[in-house]
């Protein structure tokens, strides 16, 4: 007797080891499209959409690049989420968790061929994950108590993060920017209150960190350009009714002179609004929507500094740095929250105007004003300075630091190796396919430099034999040398990340045994 067909006919299924196939293929597709952008002589992509405007990206963020693909297939799906978490949670390490996920599942299709039980694999990278970590937590660097010390720490995680980005050649200055408006935040992992400003024109050298906050406006006609000691109210209100806009509303009206009483109730309206604004005892008034030239004028004539058309994300982060609140009714000038700061004038930056608050309420408010040729520059350049600063909020939090180039993946190699060879039975093969994924990383690093992966491999592993080894892959001389010296670190909390995350996206993609699709359901005609 036939078996009936369960699934109807615009669905299709793949079990065992074609769905497996496919999962691994796909994974590893995505694994290898990012490996080339990884370390300090990564390559970027360039991204252009074919829709309109045909927009350019160039970059070399893993999180940005996948963003950015639309991919079929579901396991790469899952790939492309643990990049996007990591981006969220730590910002940097996009790349590093894509290509650790996808040699480990390089490794396990070999195991899988060899006929060990995708379980058997899966609870041997269990152990050898839990064995990676402790073999790094005995050698992290804890420098909390001497704040010197720290930050040179800092300094050095800032230039690691941006030596496989854009600002290579300055890295330097962008790491003091980073470190320094970091440093403000006291400790709050909150980085709303960095602002970060992209003007083209200058080179990226010309970039430098402001402390205040600095709205991309022009001050108003006739309104005055400096004023200290502001008393700044945020509001989010409509000042453009001086004209008749009655929706919807039909007024019939025998002569012209009606028309005018009803323009004239309008401006009386607008008048009595602006009196209330001004009631609060304020001399600054910056307002999300449009201000009309009628409450302009009678603003300009108070001596009032009205600031219009600020963006969402201006007034939000205004409101936050000057300790006021948004505002929309003004009945009751007592219950609103007025922002202050010390003085408020308007600068120059390339051409354009901009206006300037500074001796703001939160002290640990602060504008990075980045320069570049052209905006693709820029936007390379934030992308970043934006990682940098993710993973400096972190470490200031999570203090603990090890060192960079490959050493954290042969320390833990090492001890899993170890691992592997006291560990009976098949789960052996697993552990020690996990240290070979390890190892992968420092290759893919030597390999975008250009250099002989083997053999700076074969050296490094050499080197991590001898007790409290410090070795890593430096790609600027292209030999096996010593990163404590080198000043190159990492924070650990991003290398945790990048570990555990990995090793579970990994293992969801290995558990799978079957692949459902099927069309959406569509829809009924009602007709």
């Amino acid at each position: 007797m036939a078996i009936e067909k369960i699934l109807k006919d615009d669905a299709n299924e793949e079990k065992g080891e074609r769905a497996r196939m496919a999962s691994f293929v796909g994974a590893i597709a995505i694994s290898d499209l990012v490996k080339t952008t990884l370390g300090p002589k990564g390559m970027d992509k360039i991204l252009q959409s074919t829709g309109r405007g045909y927009g350019v990206t160039v970059t070399n963020d893993g999180a940005t690049i996948l963003k950015s693909l639309h991919v079929d297939n579901p396991a790469a799906k899952v790939l492309i989420d643990i990049s996007k978490v990591q981006d969220d949670e730590v910002g940097d390490g996009t790349t590093s968790v894509v290509v650790l996920a996808g040699e480990l599942l390089r490794e396990a299709e070999k195991l899988v061929a060899a006929k060990i039980h995708p379980m058997t694999i899966i609870s041997g990278y269990r152990m050898a994950a839990e064995c990676a970590r402790n073999a790094l937590l005995q050698r992290v660097v804890d420098n909390k108590e001497n704040a010197e010390k720290f930050k040179s720490d800092l300094m050095k995680i800032a230039m690691t993060t941006l030596s496989s980005k854009i600002l290579y050649q300055d890295k330097e200055h962008f790491a003091q920017l980073a470190v320094d408006a970091v440093m403000r935040l006291k400790g709050s992992t909150n980085l709303e209150a960095i602002q970060i400003i992209k003007k083209p024109g200058g080179s990226l050298k010309d970039s430098f960190l402001d402390e205040g906050f600095i709205l991309d406006k022009k001050i108003g006609l006739g309104q005055p350009k400096r004023i200290e000691n502001a008393k700044i109210l945020v509001a989010n209100t409509a000042m453009d009714t001086d004209k008749v806009k009655i929706y919807g509303a039909r007024v019939r009206v025998d002569s012209m002179s009606k028309v005018a009483e009803i323009e004239g109730a309008e401006k009386e309206k607008m008048r009595e609004k602006v009196q209330k604004i001004i009631a609060h005892g304020i001399n600054c008034f910056v307002n999300r929507q449009l201000i009309y030239n009628f409450p302009e004028e009678l603003f300009a004539d108070a001596g009032i500094l009205a600031i219009e058309h600020a963006d969402f994300d201006g007034i939000e982060r205004l409101a936050l740095v000057t300790g006021g609140e948004i505002a929309s009714t003004f009945d009751n000038p007592e219950s609103v929250k007025l922002g202050h700061c010390k003085l408020i004038e308007e600068i120059m930056i390339g051409e354009d105007k901009l206006i300037h608050f500074s001796g703001v309420e939160m002290g640990q408010a602060c504008t990075i004003v980045l320069r570049g040729a052209s905006h693709h520059v820029l936007d390379e350049a934030e992308r970043s300075l934006h990682d940098a600063l993710c993973v400096l909020s972190q470490t200031v939090n999570d203090t603990r630091v090890v060192l960079g180039g490959g050493w954290p993946e042969m320390v833990m190699a090492k001890e899993v190796d170890e691992l592997a060879r006291k560990t009976p039975g098949k789960k052996s093969h697993a552990i020690e396919a996990f240290s070979r994924a390890l190892v992968a990383i420092p290759t893919i690093i030597a390999d975008n430099a250009g250099l002989d992966s083997a053999e700076l491999v074969a050296q490094l592993r050499a080197e991590h034999h001898k007790e409290g080894c410090n070795a890593g892959i430096d790609v600027i001389s292209g030999s096996v040398g010593d990163m404590a010296e080198r000043g190159i670190s990492e924070s650990f909390k991003v290398k945790q990340a990048i570990l555990l995350s990995a090793t579970e996206a990994a293992e969801m993609i290995l558990r799978v045994d079957e692949i459902i699709t099927c069309a959406p359901r569509k829809r009924e005609d009602r007709m």
